[in-house]
């Protein structure tokens, strides 16, 4: 069974990697120089020329992009060739603000299939697996990105897309998937409408690669116990691909970035000076041969660590942690740093799945902070004793996590909205 593996890249010498990195680099920015004048014009006003970035330790010296560079020059002020050489576009929801489109060529298509299909064999797919894709199709790229990685495994790719949880099942049964890739909550969802069905053991699943949102580990260990199979993480972004730009290995202790494509940084969200390894900050990535939306420098938001420990699969490319949170999804309550992550802790920890949502207020110039828990049929209760104390419980908890007081309010069992995509955590009414 031929494995999509290259460990003449992955497990390449460091110093190996590190000629590929700035060759890549230095050819990267002359094209993005020759092609792209609104970032043309960000390195003028630095007195920059690409003579000036010739290795990855130049980079520093580059300016930043962000979502609003991104925004400002909607559609296609950032594409680096002409638009016939495009064979196509990926897009973000668009929920705040103007949607982000990313241009593909098709060597980029290429090399984001391949980067997905690293992270399938990454989580032991072959060609002899079942690959059910229910990351949603389209615009977005979760569906398209692992369905290029499944048809370069050679697996047999059953391209479900999200919803419709019936015919998921009939076909995750008749079909036998070896592989789930969806969100995290949309496998929460199925593994409890398995268990409800009384399907569990109908399924053939061995692994599920989840990303798209935030996910505690407290979460991946209910979602292995649930479904019998082993959780991997894959973390990427419309602006630089889509899924693959980093995956998990067997180790599970971090996600491995695909180095020969994309440069990782950590800075500090405030300054923006860059960070030594092993410290947290805002990932910061720069594509380093994408031909038709080259960024340089993307702030990613996303809070994480970097470290290059030596890991049992022989891979040597760097491994990113999970995400804390985004710099830009977290919340400040009363001076207090929250994410929905170390709320989602507490409640796994407690006995409770991941059903809830966070609702954020200002009541007479206070911050307030509201979580809805959802109940499982083996904790519900009927009992306004029982229940307060669950609440109580829960409360204490949070306070010991967060450090400042939540109100927790137990809702009755799939009483909550079921998400079929990326799952609606937080309402801030603050911003309403």
């Amino acid at each position: 069974m031929e494995r999509y593996y290259q460990p003449e890249i992955e497990c390449a010498a460091p110093e190996i990697l590190r000629q590929m990195q700035n060759e890549k680099l230095a050819a990267q920015v002359r094209h993005v120089w020759d092609n792209v004048p609104y970032y043309r014009a960000k390195m003028e006003a630095r007195g920059l020329t690409p003579d000036d970035i010739r290795t990855v330790d130049d980079l520093k010296k580059l300016p930043f992009l962000t979502k609003d560079d991104l925004r400002e020059t909607y559609p296609d002020g950032l594409v680096a060739v002409p638009l016939r050489d495009c064979v196509r576009i990926q897009s973000t929801s668009g929920t705040t603000g103007k949607r982000v489109v990313g241009y593909y060529t098709q060597e980029d298509v290429d090399l984001w299939e391949e980067c997905c299909a690293r992270a399938i064999t990454a989580a032991g797919g072959t060609n002899e697996d079942v690959v059910q894709v229910c990351y949603g199709y389209g615009l977005f790229t979760g569906g398209p990105g692992l369905h290029g990685g499944s048809h370069k495994v050679g697996s047999l790719t059953l391209p479900m897309s999200s919803g419709n949880t019936d015919r998921q099942l009939q076909f995750m049964v008749d079909l036998k998937a070896t592989i789930l890739c969806c969100t995290p909550s949309y496998a929460a969802y199925l593994a409890e409408s398995i268990h409800e069905r009384g399907l569990r053991d109908k399924i053939c699943l061995k692994a599920g690669i989840f990303g798209a949102e935030a996910w505690s580990e407290e979460m991946r260990h209910d979602i292995e116990k649930s479904l019998g199979i082993k959780a991997y993480d894959i973390y990427g972004l419309t602006e630089l691909s889509g899924p693959g730009v980093s995956f998990e290995c067997s180790e599970q202790s971090g996600m491995h970035i695909n180095e020969d494509h994309f440069y990782a940084e950590i800075i500090d969200p405030d300054t923006g000076e860059v960070l030594p390894e092993g410290t947290q900050g805002e990932l910061v990535f720069t594509a380093l041969d994408r031909k038709a939306f080259p960024l340089l420098r993307y702030r990613t938001r996303d809070i994480c660590v970097l470290s290059r420990e030596k890991c049992s699969c022989g891979r040597t490319h760097v491994k990113m942690k999970k995400p804390r949170g985004r710099s830009d999804d977290m919340l400040i309550i009363r001076g207090v740093n929250v994410f929905p992550s170390q709320i989602e802790a507490v409640l796994i920890e407690q006995g409770y799945q991941a059903n809830y949502q966070i609702v954020v207020d200002r009541v007479n110039n206070s911050d307030t902070i509201d979580v809805l828990v959802e109940m499982t049929p083996e904790n519900f209760s009927d009992s306004l004793a029982q229940i307060t104390k669950q609440e109580k419980d829960l409360v204490g908890g949070l306070k010991s996590m967060l450090g400042i007081h939540v109100n927790v309010h137990l809702v009755a069992p799939k009483s909550l909205a079921r998400s079929e995509g990326k799952a609606v955590r937080v309402i801030d009414k603050r911003k309403i």
